[in-house]
């Protein structure tokens, strides 16, 4: 089975809609799929989260570890609801436990890759430490800047760079789109751009069509893995 780590170089960045077509794109070879997201907040008392969105969209297992009403950092929303966040052994062995019955299991941060995801600053580079991740980001301007510095975190905590996938590519792009594009491919290897407004296509075409808004070789080339921490926890 494989393990990835989905992450952003800010909120709303295109996470979630990049995470639908990363998962629909692994059903489209063949593989079971099945994506978790650790911290779900700002979904109000009865609306959807990320997992909903992605299972709408790609028609795969989802799970949470917890979900918060506030729109706010994992932290601040569950102080506010007065609920405890899981602790980081809790969302290792959950993702253990869904790669042992899918080929491929795909882990959405919530907010940028260094927001803490308990009282004990844990975030999702902390679980991906030793992994893979994709890094999703913007096309337009401050993109470079912002994605040197998760490229940067990620480095300094082991954690490799499948490569670069921009969250939403605009219909008519600006010459700053266009030119950071080739910035960002010179950064590490950009999988891909999902248009614009793809969240608001029927799953039907959303799945028709998300195999091809990245490059296909990554599903052959990323890496099989298995974090120690995750075989820990069977033993």
């Amino acid at each position: 089975m494989t393990v990835r780590f989905v992450t952003g170089t800010d909120t709303d960045v295109g996470k979630t809609i990049t995470t639908a077509a990363l998962a629909a794109a692994l059903v489209a070879d063949g593989r079971s799929v099945a994506v978790y997201k650790p911290v779900q907040a700002g979904t109000g008392e009865h609306g959807d989260g990320d997992v909903d969105t992605v299972r709408r969209l790609a028609d795969v297992t989802v799970a949470e570890g917890v979900r918060l009403p506030e729109p706010m950092a994992p932290v601040a929303a569950a102080t506010r609801a007065g609920v405890a966040l899981p602790p980081a052994r809790a969302h290792l062995d959950r993702i253990a436990e869904l790669a042992a019955h899918h080929d491929d299991v795909l882990v959405e941060g919530a907010g940028g890759v260094l927001v803490h995801l308990d009282h004990d600053a844990t975030t999702l580079a902390d679980l991906a430490e030793g992994a893979e991740a994709v890094v999703v980001c913007r096309s337009g301007l401050g993109t470079l800047n912002h994605t040197d510095l998760v490229l940067e975190a990620l480095a300094r905590r082991d954690v490799a760079v499948a490569g670069l996938v921009i969250g939403s590519w605009p219909a008519a792009p600006s010459e700053i789109d266009l030119d950071n594009r080739v910035e960002l491919a010179r950064r590490a290897p950009l999988l891909g751009a999902i248009p614009e407004r793809s969240g608001a296509l029927s799953p039907d075409r959303f799945r028709a069509l998300a195999p091809g808004w990245a490059d296909p070789t990554i599903r052959l080339t990323w890496r099989s893995w298995l974090p120690q921490a995750l075989s820990d926890s069977h033993q």
